[in-house]
C-alpha cells in the first residue's frame, strides 16, 4: 500500500529549521558582528541582564522626583511604612443592629458582620440618625457622632484614650511699614508735647 507508514515517510509536524549558528566565521552569513550591530550597550556581552527600571543610565524616576521628608520615621504617620488605617461604622448601622441599652465594642462589631476582624482600629461617624440609648467603645470618633450618641442619652469610651487637642500655634503679628511710620510720628509728637510743656512751666 502507497499509504503505509514507514521511516522513510515519518516527518515533524513542521519543518525542521536549522539553529543560528553565532560567531562562526565570515562565510556562516553572521559573522563579523554575529547580529549585535556595530557598537553600543546592546552590542556588549551581560547587556540583556539589567536591573528593573533602568533607563539607559539617565537619572531614574525614583530619584527625580521629589521625595516627602520623614517618610520614614514613626512620627510621620500616616506617611510612608507606618501608616495607620481605621474602619468606619456609622450609626445608621449601630441604629439598625444593636437594641437599646446594647454595649457596642469592636467584637460585637464583628458579630454583627459590620466589620471583618479587630485587628484595624474602629472609627465612629455621624452618618444617620441615632435614638436608641448605646455605650459605645472604639478607637475614634467623630465630632458629630460624639454628639448624636451623648445626645440619645449614651455613652463613649476611648480605647486608646482620649485624644488631646493640640493649642493652635501662636505666629508673631507682622509689622507693616506704615504702622512703624505712624508710632514713629506719635512718639516724636509725644515728645514735641513734653518739651513744649517743660518751656511753659
Amino acid at each position: 500500500m502507497s499509504d503505509e507508514l514507514n521511516l522513510s515517510k515519518l516527518k515533524p509536524a513542521q519543518p525542521r529549521k536549522d539553529r543560528k549558528r553565532i560567531g562562526r566565521g565570515m562565510g556562516s552569513g553572521k559573522g563579523r558582528y554575529s547580529g549585535r550591530g556595530l557598537k553600543g550597550q546592546k552590542s556588549r556581552a551581560g547587556s540583556h541582564k539589567l536591573p528593573a527600571g533602568f533607563e539607559g543610565g539617565q537619572m531614574p524616576i525614583d530619584m527625580r522626583l521629589p521625595k516627602l521628608r520623614g517618610n520614614t520615621s514613626a512620627d510621620a504617620m500616616p506617611i510612608g511604612p507606618f501608616r495607620t488605617y481605621s474602619q468606619p461604622v456609622n450609626l445608621r448601622d449601630l441604629e439598625a443592629r444593636f437594641e437599646a441599652g446594647a454595649e457596642v465594642t469592636p467584637e460585637a462589631l464583628v458579630e454583627k458582620g459590620l466589620i471583618k476582624n479587630t485587628r484595624t482600629d474602629v472609627k465612629i461617624l455621624g452618618s444617620g440618625e441615632l435614638t436608641k440609648q448605646l455605650a459605645v467603645a472604639a478607637h475614634g470618633f467623630s465630632r458629630s457622632a460624639h454628639e448624636k450618641i451623648v445626645g440619645a442619652g449614651g455613652s463613649i469610651t476611648w480605647l486608646r484614650g482620649e485624644p488631646v487637642e493640640r493649642k493652635p500655634k501662636v505666629r508673631p503679628k507682622r509689622v507693616v511699614a506704615d504702622d512703624v511710620a505712624d508710632e514713629v510720628d506719635d512718639t516724636a509728637a509725644a515728645a514735641e508735647a513734653e518739651e513744649a510743656a517743660e518751656e511753659t512751666g
